[in-house]
């Protein structure tokens, strides 16, 4: 199981500072579509492990990460690289498409 790293004020400036590509999920527990969609970012994690670091953001224990990322609506996966957005997908997406949104961005 890959690494998944829980994304607030401590940690979001390791997580910029990273080699890798930073994948960020942003969620809330309430959020029937981010539950949908929690374990298909826990499976491109796994498969994509070594490739990517995964982070969630609990966006209401996190309201000014998402208010800098301008995270409008749940889930939000935000893919960094280099600490600039390269890609963004908004809603539960399947995770064919999520996946090859991501391995496009690498």
């Amino acid at each position: 199981m890959a690494n998944i790293i829980e994304a607030n004020a401590a940690t979001f400036d390791d997580l910029l500072t990273n080699d890798l590509p930073v994948v960020i999920d942003f969620w809330a527990p309430w959020c029937g579509p981010c539950r949908m969609l929690s374990p298909v970012v826990d499976e491109i994690a796994g498969e994509l492990e070594g490739k990517i670091v995964v982070a969630k953001c609990n966006v209401d224990e996190n309201q000014d990460l998402a208010m800098k990322y301008g995270v409008m609506s749940i889930p939000t996966i935000v893919m960094l690289k280099g600490g600039s957005e390269v890609m963004r997908s908004v809603g539960a997406v399947p995770k064919p498409k999520l996946k090859g949104d991501i391995e496009a961005n690498l």
